[in-house]
């Protein structure tokens, strides 16, 4: 039987996930099993009397590598390190500067707009007030409002991309 077939016939790989996990105690069992697999399917089964327990032993000695690997490299898992504040909470140089440009991209994308739909897009976005309650202020349309802030949005991203790309 080639190592094919037999992961075919597996009806148990909640079972063997169930006991790499617990096994290993690794948020990472899933790729565990995976990467055994895959070991299963390039060695073949030639020689292997039982399979699973080859996967399970393979799965196992993952784990060890990559336990010895992160403890050599000293990697620690973003899970692991709630609260650990980051070296430098101030963004580079480069990031200020490609934020500014932005920013003034923005600005000048914000001036061309008419009033009404700047107006309509600061109601929104810097005020807080509703579709409807926009609508009602000015006499217009649910519908109108809607459009016009698609429309600003639209115009302020395009002008972002456009600049961006040159």
């Amino acid at each position: 039987m080639s190592a094919a077939e037999w992961c075919l016939r597996q009806s148990v790989w909640t079972s063997l996930y169930e006991r790499i996990r617990r096994q290993n105690r690794r948020p990472d069992s899933d790729d565990l099993l995976q990467t055994a697999l895959l070991h299963l399917f390039e060695r073949g089964m030639e020689g292997i009397e039982h399979p699973e327990a080859y996967v399970l032993r393979t799965a196992r000695n993952l784990a060890i590598d990559r336990a010895r690997r992160e403890k050599r490299v000293g990697f620690s898992s973003l899970d692991a390190a709630e609260g650990v504040e980051p070296v430098c909470l101030q963004p580079g140089l480069e990031r200020v500067l490609l934020g500014r440009e932005q920013l003034e991209r923005v600005r000048v994308a914000f001036m061309a707009l008419d009033s009404r739909t700047s107006r309509i897009f600061l109601m929104h976005r810097l005020d807080g007030l509703t579709y409807s309650r926009i609508a009602k202020s000015l006499e217009l349309s649910v519908s109108t409002i809607e459009k016009t802030i698609a429309r600003a949005l639209a115009h302020l991203a395009l002008a972002l991309l456009n600049d961006g790309l040159s």
